[in-house]
């Protein structure tokens, strides 16, 4: 179930909600250690890329022109970075000038359409004007005295300069009027800008409910960060000192760095006997296992095949049932169970959420339970430890010598036996 997790990068939510906060400190540890081997892997692919792509560069410019990087006094290629450099600007003052200029070019856009505006309507106001004098002249002059067409042409061009002339005042009476006005625009906009970015170092600074939720923000990164990292160095501990006792079957991935080395892992395994137990399922097909847990039935087929065979749920070299062991039972019946019993009181049932178990915990401030992984060759909780135990008997019998979690100091005491009849797993050996 965890390399399913891992190779995935998913979790069901609903398995999820299984999970106490300290099992889900360390499968987002385990998690997140599977993402930095990814990204390892990633870089790796692309540094082996780039190195092929530079030989093939190289052999293609082998008889051409070159391009040769200035570099540095450290020997990399040398790099400018505006503002840092001999000479540079301050940043304020460059911020000074992009303000500037926005607001000069923003005011520049503007009065240019407010000109062509202007200008229009001073075109069309002469052309107006022309065409109507020149009706004029030709109504009241050419057509009554034909004899003077010389003075009327004089006089026509004579007023024709004289309307050029006032045109061309007015135009410059009008752009004397835009530049006036583009450079008050050009004012307001830089004191538009530099109030807001006033504005906003001012709350960035000093708003106490943004510093608050930063403080507050930071403060809980670091405790998730101690909490993972206490947890896994308790675990590699703890994990160590199973295998010198012999009590588990291996390590999983997470703890191989350790010191130990194959032979040595080897040699401190111990895999119990498991005496074979035959069970005749009549009528049955080839046993497929679904991804998940589907039904009741489906999870009975499961431990009949799967499980009875390597004895799940037996007192170990005997053929009795043992009192801690539960059928399909809900967490809601477990904690009713363990409601009465005093602290380190348990109970194993077989869980609907995943191919494998639960571990329910009677604890001094109430429950917890554990979500045991039996979807392998072997057993091992979901989440907290690396341990892994060749038998479910195994990993109960380590757990009553050696505590769950470090913070939790989980032991397990005494079992919680049935107190129905017929008992409640009955249905998984029928």
């Amino acid at each position: 179930m965890l390399q399913q997790i891992l190779r995935d990068m998913y979790i069901d939510p609903e398995l999820l909600a299984e999970l106490n906060d300290e099992q889900k400190h360390i499968l987002f540890y385990k998690m997140r250690e599977e993402q930095v081997r990814r990204w390892r892997e990633r870089e790796e692919q692309v540094r082996e890329e780039e190195a092929g792509l530079k030989r093939m560069a190289r052999l293609k410019l082998k008889n051409g022109k070159r391009v040769q990087w200035l570099r540095g006094n450290d020997g990399e290629v040398w790099v400018w970075i505006m503002g840092e450099a001999p000479g540079d600007k301050p940043y304020d003052e460059i911020s000074e000038e992009l303000m500037a200029e926005r607001a000069r070019q923003q005011a520049q856009k503007e009065a240019d359409e407010l000109w062509k505006k202007k200008e229009a309507e001073i075109t069309q106001k002469f052309r107006d004007a022309m065409a109507k004098e020149k009706a004029r002249i030709v109504a009241e002059k050419w057509k009554i005295e034909t004899e003077d067409r010389k003075a009327a042409k004089l006089m026509e061009e004579k007023i024709q300069e004289e309307l050029m002339k006032r045109e061309e005042e007015e135009r410059q009476r009008g752009e004397e009027q835009i530049r006036q006005q583009e450079g008050r625009r050009a004012q307001e906009l830089y004191l538009s800008l530099k109030q807001a970015q006033q504005y906003s170092q001012h709350h960035e600074n000093e708003d106490p409910e943004w510093v608050e939720q930063l403080r507050r923000s930071k403060a809980a990164d670091e405790e998730r960060s101690h909490k993972a990292r206490r947890a896994r160095d308790e675990y590699r501990r703890q994990s160590l000192r199973a295998i010198q006792k012999g009590k588990v079957a291996g390590l999983s991935n997470l703890f191989q760095g350790t010191g130990l080395n194959n032979e040595q892992e080897a040699k401190l395994a111990v895999t119990c006997p498991v005496p074979p137990v035959i069970v005749k399922i009549p009528n049955s097909k080839v046993w497929e296992r679904p991804l998940r847990p589907f039904s009741r039935e489906v999870i009975i087929q499961w431990f009949k095949v799967e499980q009875l065979p390597r004895r799940a749920g037996f007192e170990r070299n005997t053929n009795m049932i043992a009192p801690w062991f539960h059928g399909i039972i809900s967490r809601q019946e477990a904690e009713e169970l363990l409601m009465n019993k005093s602290e380190g009181a348990f109970l194993v049932r077989v869980s609907e959420k995943i191919w494998g178990y639960a571990l329910s915990y009677r604890h001094q401030c109430g429950f917890k339970h554990f979500l045991v992984d039996a979807s392998g060759d072997f057993y091992s909780f979901l989440g907290v430890d690396p341990n892994r135990h060749a038998t479910l008997t195994d990993l109960i019998d380590f757990h009553k010598e050696e505590i769950i979690t470090s913070t939790g100091g989980e032991l397990l005491l005494d079992p919680c036996r049935q107190m129905k009849n017929p008992p409640d797993y009955s249905p998984l050996f029928e």
